[in-house]
């Protein structure tokens, strides 16, 4: 037994927090010894990002896994999706990710999945982790220590994102490429080898100092630099990653930020195209542009909760070809259910070149048709009490109601969303309307006034 520890960096679906504080090389070590107890597992893929306390939190790792007995995989530096891939390309019994997305500098954290590449969240995993983590209970020493071994070579997983396209289809595009100095640089220079356009690259190193501010296009102040090297180079497209880049971001030719919202449903369609009748898993946030898109491509929509480990679930029990968040998460059946921040812009640079038209062309109408207010976030000192207030002002109109994740409210001509955060003081804002802007404009204002009254700090 070793010491009885308290953690805080155990979250719902992963594991993240300050360094050392929170996370440090005796609980990354634990970690180890406890991951391989729980999934009785003997190869083990370890993956890590660009931040500066990855490589000592890895080692640590690999210590923990190998005196449990496990072989470790090390696939070095890499982004999520790598060890997702490479988990399920090995059969390998579980991986780990090193990384902490977009968190602040000086935040670290884990994602952990099982065989298959399946999450391994609070409900399937996580927790029990966590308490052996805590008790000391790491269960027994192997008598044979395990073995590392490395797999640096990204040739099959390039190869893998490459049977998207065809690559002989695509139209020398010229394309801007911001990975923020994240962990996409190394497989966007391999993927650049391979492909046909014409690139301007910026912040392509990875570095965990974050010279540019930490990568996390979500907000619009970490969109300048990509918008305007985009302007000043006279690209056709945008592309922008987070720093694990298990997400993508798109901006058109005019430098405009496009919604996550709208890619969900395009990618739907064209996946359908190939795809015909298949099912799209989405989440309950912002709906109607999806539902209709799918709907017209002949597909099948399965609303979902929010969450990785819930979308990839769905996933698996409906045989669906594809899911997305408008959070900017794109999950695909043929990559272990997994999401994937490269796969989508391949498909988008296709589409492009298959159709003739700009990214601005193939959204605006959806755009139009169904406008929203992007996610808005209000910071609030009682979430349950700020919900209820909303809900009493509204259910008496007579909306249809929906509990899938926070209350979702839909009127004839405009729904809204609102929902708390897992992890902070937080309410979660989506509105959207039929073709009409100044509407959802409106009814924020009108939900802002109800929150203002008393909920707000």
């Amino acid at each position: 037994m070793n010491t009885p520890v308290k953690t805080q960096c155990f979250k719902a679906y992963d594991i993240r927090g300050q360094v050392p504080s929170d996370l440090n090389e005796d609980v990354a070590y634990r970690i180890g010894r406890a991951m391989v107890t729980e999934l009785q597992g003997k190869n083990i893929v370890l993956g890590r990002d660009m931040r500066l306390e990855s490589p000592m939190l890895a080692e640590a790792m690999t210590r923990g896994l190998l005196e449990a007995g496990a072989n470790v995989i090390d696939i070095g530096l890499c982004g999520t999706e790598e060890v997702y891939f490479a988990t399920s390309a090995f059969k390998a019994d579980g991986g780990v990710m090193i990384t902490a997305s977009h968190n602040p500098k000086g935040y670290n954290g884990m994602k952990l999945v099982k065989s298959e590449s399946r999450p391994i969240s609070g409900d399937t995993g996580l927790n029990a982790i966590r308490d052996r983590v805590e008790s000391g209970d790491l269960g027994a020493l192997a008598d044979t220590l395990g073995e590392v071994r490395f797999e640096l070579d990204k040739t099959a997983y390039i190869e893998h994102l490459l049977s998207y396209v065809n690559v002989a289809d695509l139209k020398p595009l010229k394309i801007l490429a911001d990975p923020g100095n994240g962990a996409a640089g190394p497989v966007l220079q391999e993927l650049i080898k391979k492909l046909p356009f014409e690139w301007v690259v910026i912040n392509a190193e990875p570095d965990g100092n974050f010279p540019n501010g930490v990568p996390n296009p979500l907000l619009p102040e970490k969109r300048t630099l990509t918008r305007q090297a985009l302007l000043a180079n006279g690209c056709d497209l945008g592309i922008a990653w987070d720093g694990d880049f298990d997400r993508c971001f798109f901006f058109d030719q005019n430098g405009r930020f496009i919604e996550g919202y709208y890619l969900v449903g395009l990618l739907a369609e064209m996946l359908l195209k190939k795809n015909p009748g298949s099912r799209i898993i989405h989440d309950p946030r912002l709906t109607w542009n999806t539902i209709d898109q799918v709907r017209l491509a002949g597909g099948v929509s399965v609303q979902c909760k929010t969450g990785h480990a819930f979308i990839k679930e769905r996933m698996r029990l409906e045989d669906a070809i594809y899911g997305g968040e408008m959070s900017a998460h794109h999950y695909f059946r043929d990559f272990a259910y997994c999401d994937s921040g490269m796969i989508p812009w391949l498909l988008v640079t296709a589409l492009m070149s298959a159709s003739g038209k700009n990214l601005a062309q193939l959204v605006d109408e959806r755009v139009a048709a169904y406008p929203c207010s992007g996610e808005i976030n209000y910071r609030v000192n009682d979430v349950s009490a700020a919900l209820a207030e909303v809900l009493a002002h509204y259910l008496p109109q007579g909306p249809n109601l929906d509990q899938t994740d926070g209350v979702g409210l839909e009127f004839p001509d405009w729904r809204f969303n609102l929902r708390g955060s897992n992890t902070e003081p937080l309410l979660r804002l989506n509105v959207e309307s039929r073709r009409d802007p100044a509407l959802v404009a409106l009814k924020v204002k009108e939900i802002e006034g109800l929150l203002n009254s008393r909920y707000m700090e």
